[in-house]
């Protein structure tokens, strides 16, 4: 333990990798905020034509994740990051041309598959930067950077468009993708060494090259946890208009965001110590009284309250089925592990809203926070019944994962 307590988390390249996905992150949410307002204002957009400039954008990225999740090995991570980066820039910088709405869509396309190009690469990349034996307080810190994204982007995009013009939006974006640029450089990417059999595996083409199975479990309640949270992210602001909390609606997320902050690092350190069920079970209780709490807010305390659990409930699930994803999977497979959980998590912030959008009518968002709510009391026992009353049979698959991790150091070290 003592050894093991010497292991140093907070690395230069540990540092750097967070840093560079934060922006990245960022400038996702921050367009993605306001990208439907832009199409409809400036391109004349219907509102079903302005979805389509948000959703498609979510197609790309699936797109990516797949492809990357197979190919990051083979290629390379450092190649597969300076590849995607360099593209998030170009298709960023495109923006400044957008004379259509058929371009919109073509951009916006190419612009999440960079995306998801990018943020496969420094998901995968950070599991060599995370002792073993700090895993889960590791990738907590590290989900960090995706949360605090989810609320700093949207707020500056929708301050900066009331302020400013959608150019000087996108200067701010090929900005911060230029400091991701020069980040890489100092970025001490460790690549695996394969054998050959391992490479054979993974030129093939087949499902088990896109999908890791032993991540199957966790990313099937992973997008049914997604789905749930998409109608906080989807129809908030609406929500708080009709209820007349406009102003307490501005503050959720940041309210969300400092509550992650605070409670990633401790439920990081319970994940390494206790074992992920101590972690998961409190998530999915709390996402469901968040959502509930929703359905009957009239003050604008409820409304931030709801906000303080949905953080506890969404943010914790989403690095800690990161980090049990790097748990269950070799070394070589974290690529397609981490391509396979945010695929599922992507698909359910994708299709909630569009499903939700077609049931508000007939229940109301009161009545779609209550089953979202019911939902997420659903993933709670699916947890229990798919994953965490069968725990004790992924004991030896931990033992034999953190052999490949050692093992795969020594070849990187002997390299």
């Amino acid at each position: 333990m003592s050894s093991s307590s010497k292991e140093r988390l907070w690395t230069k390249d540990f540092l750097l990798d967070t840093g560079i996905n934060f922006l990245v992150y960022l400038i996702y949410y921050l367009l993605m905020v306001i990208i439907a307002v832009i199409a409809k204002n400036d391109l004349n957009a219907s509102l079903a034509e302005a979805g389509l400039a948000s959703g498609i954008y979510i197609v790309g990225t699936l797109i990516a994740r797949l492809l990357a999740g197979q190919q990051i090995e083979l290629f390379g991570r450092k190649k597969m990051l300076y590849t995607g980066m360099a593209l998030y820039l170009i298709t960023t910088i495109f923006y400044f041309y957008i004379p259509n709405l058929m371009i919109m869509y073509i951009i916006r396309l190419a612009n999440g598959f960079a995306y998801g190009v990018v943020s496969t690469a420094t998901s995968t990349i950070i599991a060599s930067c995370i002792p073993l034996s700090r895993k889960g307080e590791g990738i907590n810190y590290y989900g960090l950077s995706t949360s605090v994204a989810a609320a700093v982007g949207p707020f500056i995009g929708m301050f900066m468009m009331t302020r400013t013009s959608f150019t000087a939006i996108i200067e701010l974006c090929v900005g911060l993708i230029v400091l991701c640029v020069i980040g890489c450089f100092f970025l001490n990417i460790k690549e695996l060494e394969l054998s050959p059999d391992e490479k054979a595996k993974l030129r093939k083409i087949s499902v088990n090259n896109f999908v890791e199975s032993k991540v199957s479990v966790i990313s099937f309640i992973g997008f049914w946890v997604a789905f749930c949270y998409a109608s906080v992210l989807s129809f908030l602001a609406a929500y708080s208009q009709e209820i007349h909390l406009v102003e307490a609606g501005t503050f959720f997320f940041v309210v969300y965001a400092v509550v992650i902050t605070i409670s990633r690092p401790i439920t990081g350190i319970i994940f390494d110590a206790k074992g992920e069920n101590y972690v998961m079970y409190p998530c999915f209780v709390c996402l469901a009284i968040g959502l509930f709490l929703l359905s009957g807010t009239q003050t604008a305390w409820m409304l931030l309250l709801a906000g303080v659990f949905v953080g506890l409930g969404y943010g914790t699930f989403m690095s800690n089925g990161q980090a049990v994803c790097i748990k269950l999977t070799p070394n070589h497979r974290v690529g397609v592990a981490i391509s396979t959980y945010f695929v599922a998590l992507d698909l359910g912030l994708g299709v909630s809203p569009y499903i939700l959008g077609v049931l508000r009518p007939m229940l109301g968002f009161e009545g779609l926070y209550m089953l979202t709510g019911v939902m997420s009391v659903i993933c709670l026992v699916m947890y229990f019944v798919m994953y965490g009353s069968r725990k004790q049979n992924y004991a030896d698959k931990e033992e034999i994962t953190e052999e490949l991790h050692a093992n795969a150091k020594i070849a990187i070290d002997e390299k």
